[in-house]
């Protein structure tokens, strides 16, 4: 991620903008954009995929984990929700590790259609499992402060394998719209 690059474009953005770029308010917004944009992409700390071996062979859900990106055509926010779901075959990684697989797919803006296949596509790899699900609710800014202006949000999903079976489709979308209740 190139810093100074980012600072150059969004001096230039504010110029179009015909702000006033003496003013005390907008002195630094170039180099809090380019942080900003540093901590939304890039991950907290290397990492290491660790995993393990396990007899355990049914599903493994992570549900509900939140992440923002921006949207690759308008530069808006969009609002993640994401569940996750694999059936090892053998291995597991820890279970941290399954909020971790978003945001290393996270690194740049993206199609959430894009994102619900990369993320998918990095868990089965990491994990050695052939089957796993993906659900992806977007809230996009690009089309709640702009064009057709709605509070709807996209939902994107992708099966793999067992996953492709209806009732283990039925199980993944049950088990996520529990809301933590057992």
């Amino acid at each position: 991620m190139n810093q100074y690059l980012i600072e150059e474009g969004i001096k230039l953005v504010l110029q179009g903008l015909e702000c006033d770029l003496r003013d005390p308010n907008f002195e630094e917004t170039p180099q809090r954009f380019a942080r900003a944009m540093r901590q939304i992409f890039l991950p907290q700390k290397e990492q290491t995929w660790n995993d393990f071996e396990e007899t355990y062979n049914d599903l493994i859900l992570l549900r509900g984990h939140r992440l923002y990106t921006l949207c690759p055509h308008h530069l808006l926010p969009v609002r993640l929700d994401v569940s996750i779901a694999y059936i090892p075959n053998g291995r597991v990684i820890g279970l941290s590790k399954l909020a971790r697989v978003m945001h290393e797919v996270n690194r740049a803006p993206l199609l959430q259609e894009k994102f619900t296949y990369e993320v998918l596509d990095l868990l089965l790899q990491l994990t050695g499992a052939v089957s796993g699900a993906c659900l992806v609710a977007g809230e996009h800014g690009c089309m709640r402060i702009r064009g057709v202006r709605t509070d709807g949000d996209v939902i994107t999903t992708r099966y793999v394998g067992l996953f492709n079976e209806p009732d283990r489709q039925t199980q993944f979308l049950r088990l996520i719209a529990m809301n933590g209740k057992h």
